[in-house]
């Protein structure tokens, strides 16, 4: 996510920490860079200006220059307007949800054909039902689209709410009224309205969902652009804040192949927050939008925080629990202990989307790895576990050359895949031992040996 920008910005933060005192020339040298690896990413020429103002404006105050450590004192200055330009500025309530009515609260999702409108739609729901407790509807209001009702059908059956059938033939005025009659009398929370798309802006289109904002009245209209379209989203984002009233903006597509300039151009032009940006293709690939931890991230310092729900979100604290409970009792850890755990690995995002919350250092300390190759790894190494009897899972020690060939064949491995699968449990039973010991501090040191680069 934003891969070329983090690393230019990184790049700049490291340099600035090392600066003892700010002089005018490696303060506009700073700038510059900025400016540079901005318009690199798309980011909208006004909102570059306006930027890099504000941080001059910052660089030569009384805060930066009176500062014992004045490099980072502007990094500080640097991460606050970059906050700003996403939306902090707008206050801490700006990017939550409104449900300030009488229920349901209905949510009008607009934006063009392709931008991930309908899966959207579907993670939506899932977040709503599952984090604000909501009974979710969900219905498609776009008739022009093959198969667009049928596929928010299946997105929503899959996030666990409920769907509003509806037939292409219907007007799409008349299927949302519809909707929202039968949300009332089945007292849903949330009505979300998904609309028709167009591969490009139209009088048609536009006059369509105007008149169904003016017929259904909804609390919160919500602009989808894809972060991959660079300047387009610029001019897509004006068009539709011209015609509706929106109200706030979801990102999507932030996991891919981007400059990401459009998370910076967009909260600028239409003067609306991001809620929410999407990290990844599954429907729990949904995150609320901060811009502060965004800014975080974009600087290469990291989001622990996210990293941190996303663990809460991911573990099954009762299996930790009990597990801590055997180690602290002298119990051993065994092959099950270790499968779940690389299970819990799984469930927090994978080795790709844990790397990307973490700080530019370690980041670069794995950047020799193969994150996805890791991935891969992690799956094989289950499939060897799920080989293995209860009798070898719970006693390692037996696993000898005849008992590893079966594993291996009914894995679909080598031999020397369950040794290396073998020696990497050794080393976690190793460190289970430690902490079983109290040696933490030994724990720490044997993992920061077993990191790349981190000796």
């Amino acid at each position: 996510m934003l891969d070329n920008l983090t690393n230019r910005l990184a790049k700049v933060v490291k340099t600035l920490r090392g600066e003892a005192r700010l002089t005018e020339t490696n303060t506009a040298d700073m700038l510059r860079e900025v400016r540079l690896a901005l318009l690199e990413a798309d980011v909208a020429l006004p909102a570059v200006r306006e930027f890099i103002a504000k941080v001059k404006e910052a660089a030569i105050g009384e805060d930066v220059i009176g500062s014992l450590t004045p490099g980072q004192a502007l990094v500080g200055v640097v991460q606050r307007e970059l906050a700003s330009l996403m939306g902090a500025d707008l206050g801490p309530d700006a990017s939550q949800l409104s449900f300030a009515t009488q229920p349901p609260a209905i949510i009008l999702m607009a934006g063009l054909q392709g931008a991930g409108k309908t899966t959207t739609v579907g993670k939506l729901a899932k977040y709503l039902r599952e984090n604000k407790k909501k009974k979710v509807l969900t219905v498609s209001a776009d008739v022009y689209r093959p198969a667009a009702i049928a596929q928010l059908q299946a997105v929503t059956a899959q996030a666990g709410a409920d769907f509003f059938p509806t037939e292409a033939s219907d007007d799409p005025v008349a299927i949302a009224l519809a909707a929202l009659d039968f949300a009332k009398r089945h007292y849903h929370d949330v009505l979300i309205i998904d609309t028709a798309g167009r591969l490009g802006i139209d009088e048609a289109m536009m006059l369509e969902i105007s008149a169904m904002h003016a017929a259904v009245k909804p609390i919160e209209t919500l602009f989808v652009v894809d972060a991959m379209l660079g300047q387009d989203a610029i001019n897509t984002a004006k068009a539709f804040s011209d015609a509706l009233p929106l109200t706030g903006i979801i990102l999507t597509k932030l996991d891919g192949d981007s400059r990401g300039g459009a998370a910076l151009s967009v909260r600028h032009i239409t003067g609306k927050p991001i809620k929410f940006a999407g990290v990844s293709e599954k429907l729990d690939g949904l995150e609320a939008f901060d811009p502060s931890r965004m800014a975080n991230r974009i600087l290469g310092m990291g989001d622990i925080l996210a990293l941190v729900e996303e663990a809460k979100k991911g573990m099954d604290v009762a299996a930790a629990q009990d597990l801590a409970q055997k180690i602290k009792g002298g119990g051993k850890f065994d092959l099950n202990d270790f499968k779940a755990q690389l299970g819990q690995m799984k469930k927090m995002g994978g080795m790709a989307g844990l790397l990307d919350k973490l700080p530019a250092q370690m980041q670069q300390a794995a950047s020799g790895a193969n994150m996805g190759q890791a991935d891969k790894q992690v799956r094989r190494m289950e499939g060897m576990i799920n080989s293995m009897t209860l009798k070898e899972r719970a006693k390692p020690e037996l696993i000898k050359a005849t008992r590893k060939r079966r594993i291996a064949a009914g894995a679909g491995v080598q031999v020397q895949d369950v040794n290396r699968m073998l020696a990497q449990f050794d080393q976690m039973q190793t460190m289970m031992k430690k902490m079983q010991s109290g040696g933490m501090m030994k724990m720490m040191r044997g993992m920061k040996g077993m990191l790349p680069g981190m000796r």
